[in-house]
């Protein structure tokens, strides 16, 4: 079964972790029936609040966490950040703040931002076309690209370069085992004109990381934790699966904790700033996250996939890890999950997930403003919840990956 990862560095939280959830649930109980009465564990990553503080009714989200338990399904983070604050930190039996989940295609939407800053500097154009770039990088592959002159990086970032590749469902060398990615997608076959139709195709990220690593002169995850990881504070974070020659895919890979993903969707929310600095243009922001090849996917940003009443804007991974954008609430949500991947790009059993729990509690978690007073009642029922989800651990619903 796939497991989230605690690197060498917060290996001692771990034994540490009964602890620390007895001492908040204790403090917790202890405090006065008031709006600033927080279950959250005091963060240097985000500031802390109570639900009701910013005007959450808190029993939606503790319905929500009972669900999970009820249905057993394998959420191992869910996450709420409502104005800036971390309201709602929820994680399954043994994992802690500080665990790294494999965020498969979030990987992308990172690679987005990153190639925001790259366009910001002047570095990356999105009309630049990537073939001259990789055959000066890659002479080797200069007849491989010839039939792909015309493949811009805009096209390459909004899955519409007209390339097809035939995957193999289970253990495709493209995600493992392959000594030179940049050669076997320089080997695919060119099937619609560049910039006609939205396929989705995990041979464009590679790609992708190969030109913006050539822009940034080095690759692209060294150019990633300079220009977005260590600005924003990241810890824990680890880009993985290179191939032989080092380069890595910027369509899956990365690692990250569930918080930091949290920072990612308060970037995008807050215009590309994050805490008093910007990150990336806001003008790149709105570019990314506007329709680009289909009306619901921009520069590898989703649009509307989950929320259809509202704007909405979110990053989606393999077996259900989610950053959800909520503009007019001015709120992020973050699932990380080993959840059911049958049924489709856009509607799988995972998609279909997050759908039901933002819509169903989350949304009226945000909205329900009259109810949102704390009380005793309400206050223990969170804090209780929150304990009985750091004792269970769901049952896997999506296959372990090849090693």
């Amino acid at each position: 079964m796939e497991k989230p990862m605690l690197l060498p560095t917060c290996q001692a939280l771990t034994l540490t972790c009964a602890t620390a959830i007895a001492s908040i649930l204790s403090a917790y109980a202890a405090t006065p029936a008031s709006s600033n009465s927080v279950v959250v564990q005091a963060s240097p990553d985000f500031p802390v609040a109570a639900p009701e503080a910013v005007g959450v009714d808190s029993r939606p989200l503790v319905q929500l966490s009972e669900m999970i338990r009820k249905e057993n399904l394998d959420v191992r983070s869910f996450l709420v950040v409502k104005d800036g604050k971390l309201i709602f930190e929820r994680y399954s039996k043994g994992l802690t703040r500080d665990h790294n989940y494999e965020l498969y295609s979030i990987t992308k939407n990172v690679t987005a931002l990153a190639a925001g800053v790259l366009v910001d500097e002047g570095r990356s154009k999105l009309d630049e076309k990537v073939a001259p770039i990789l055959t000066k990088a890659r002479p080797d592959l200069k007849e491989a690209f010839a039939d792909k002159q015309a493949i811009e990086l805009r096209h390459v970032m909004s899955m519409s370069t007209g390339l097809v590749y035939n995957f193999k469902p289970t253990d495709d060398p493209i995600y493992y085992g392959a000594p030179d990615r940049l050669k076997l997608a320089a080997g695919t076959m060119p099937k619609v004109a560049p910039g006609t139709a939205f396929d989705y195709t995990d041979v464009n990220p590679i790609l992708a990381s190969a030109t913006l690593g050539a822009d940034a002169g080095m690759p692209l995850q060294n150019f990633a934790e300079e220009k977005l990881f260590k600005p924003m504070g990241m810890t824990h974070y680890a880009w993985e699966r290179a191939d032989a020659k080092g380069l890595v895919s910027s369509g899956w890979g990365l690692r990250l904790r569930a918080v930091d993903m949290a920072k990612l969707g308060q970037l995008v929310l807050s215009g590309g700033r994050w805490d008093g600095k910007q990150i990336v243009s806001q003008a790149w922001v709105r570019t990314m996250t506007s329709p680009t090849s289909a009306p619901w996917y921009g520069y590898y940003w989703w649009i509307n996939d989950i929320v259809a009443t509202e704007p909405e804007t979110h990053a989606m991974g393999f077996k259900g890890q989610f950053i959800v954008v909520l503009p007019e609430r001015n709120a992020v949500v973050v699932m990380t999950s080993m959840l059911p991947i049958e049924g489709g790009l856009r509607e799988s059993r995972n998609v279909l997930a997050i759908r039901r729990m933002v819509n169903e509690y989350v949304l009226p978690a945000l909205s329900n403003h009259a109810h949102a007073q704390p009380t005793p009642a309400s206050r223990k029922a969170l804090a209780r919840e929150l304990e009985l989800a750091s004792q269970h651990q769901g049952k896997s619903g999506a296959p372990a990956d090849p090693t």
